[in-house]
This record gives structure tokens, sequence and C-alpha cells, in this order.
């Protein structure tokens, strides 16, 4: 229940992120940059200090091999990983810049191809607060919830944006920004409940976790922020939104 409430909550600030479009008020590309490359750094702390060195803490007890729980880990990570990276390339949909990617899919509308593509960024960020909780309780899920919180109104803002720009209106961008945070409970009680039954899936799932988020920060956020030649502006963003979520992680861990 932890987990799934967390997650909703985390996944709810997405719809908080997108306000301002209701009122006309539309930050400029740089600002919108600057607050991508701010999530980007939130969830590249998460994925170190809240997912893969609890992990390495979780598998080391089961092994008197000091190599194991290093490889079961970086297994994971990359099995995470693999797991974003397939999903982006099997399921049909489009990105705000680039265009359509994966499997031919003309019947879909426009604005499901859009939902498809932030549901695979928004479901990694759910189960990793989701394991959070279910390994750690509030002490391994609260930094997690409020850093993935921290980044998704950002990131609820920029689907907004790009959404109005496509040609919809305000509400309805923000209603659609508001529905790509949902997925994130989906994952959160998956995290959780996956974690809570078997613990010796722990380290997996921790792990997981951190390498499908460190997919999406490689793949989607990083080159989406450098895109407009605002690297410095996002480049300070990730700065403080990593040193703001470590200092959570160990204020509130």
């Amino acid at each position: 229940m932890l987990g799934f409430l967390g997650s909703l909550a985390a996944g709810t600030l997405t719809a908080v992120g997108a306000v301002p479009v209701l009122f006309g008020r539309i930050p400029s590309r740089a600002t919108r940059d600057l607050s991508l490359g701010f999530a980007a750094g939130v969830m590249l702390a998460a994925s170190f200090f809240s997912l893969i060195i609890p992990a390495l803490d979780a598998a080391e007890p089961r092994f008197d091999n000091g190599a194991a729980p290093a490889a079961i880990v970086c297994i994971a990570i990359l099995l995470g990983m693999a797991a974003v990276a397939l999903m982006n390339e099997k399921l049909p949909h489009e990105h705000f810049r680039t265009g359509r990617e994966g499997p031919d899919a003309a019947s879909l509308r426009r604005v499901w191809l859009f939902i498809i593509a932030i549901t695979i960024h928004n479901f990694p960020e759910g189960l990793a607060v989701g394991v959070g909780f279910g390994s750690g309780g509030m002490e391994g899920g609260l930094p997690l919830a409020i850093g993935i919180g921290l980044q998704n109104a950002p990131e609820g803002l920029a689907v907004a944006v790009s959404l109005m720009g496509e040609g919809y209106a305000k509400l309805r961008a923000w209603g659609i920004a508001a529905l790509t945070g949902m997925v994130e409970p989906i994952g959160g009680l998956l995290g959780a409940g996956i974690i809570t039954l078997s613990e010796p899936l722990l380290p997996w799932g921790l792990a997981f976790a951190a390498g499908a988020m460190l997919y999406v920060i490689s793949h989607e956020i990083i080159p989406e922020t450098h895109r407009s030649g605002h690297q410095n502006k996002a480049t300070l963003g990730l700065s403080v939104g990593l040193t703001l979520m470590l200092f959570l992680d160990v204020w509130l861990g």
C-alpha cells in the first residue's frame, strides 16, 4: 500500500507541474531544458543512492564471494536498461521532435502514440518508488517518492507544452499530461508487491529499476535538453537536481 500511495503521490505531481499551461504561462525553451536537466539529476542520484547502493547492501549478506553481489547488481542494471530499450523498440510511439518510432501503427491516433511514449518513460519511475517502499518501508521509499515527484513536475510541464505545440487545447494538453503520471502507481504496486513477496529478489528488483531509470536519462532526457543549444542550463539543472536528491536521501534515509 505504501508503494502504491507513494508512487501515486509522485505521479500526481506530473499534473501539478503542467498547471501553468492552463493559465497561458508557458516558460521559455531554456527554462524547460533547465527543468528537464533538474529531472535528470534527480533520477541519476536516485538510481545510485536509493537503488544501486541498497541493492549491493541487500546482496552482500547472501554471498561469501565479494564478486557475486557486484555481478548480480550489474546484470540486473543491464536487464533493466534492456527492458526499457525493448519497449522503446517494439511499442509504437512517437517522440516530440524525432517523430514516430517502433512498429507501424497508422490506426493509432497521434495522442495515443504520445501517451505510449510517456508510459515507457514513467513506468520505471513508479517501479523504483514501489521497490523502495517494498524493500525499506518509509525510510527506503520516501526519499525516492519525493525525488521522483520533484522531477515529475517539470516533466509534466514539458509534456503539456509539447502537446500544445502540436495544436492541442490547454485543458486537453493538461489532462493528457496528468494521465501520463497515473502509470506510476501501477509500476509502484508491481515493484512493491514483487519485493514484498520474495525477499531474495530484492537486489535484483532495486538494480533493475535503477537500470530502467538510467536508460531513460541517457536515451531521452539528456539528449532532449541539449538539442536546442541550452546545454549549460541543462547541466546546471542536472547538478542542482543531483545534489538536492543526495541531500534528501541522506537526510530522510
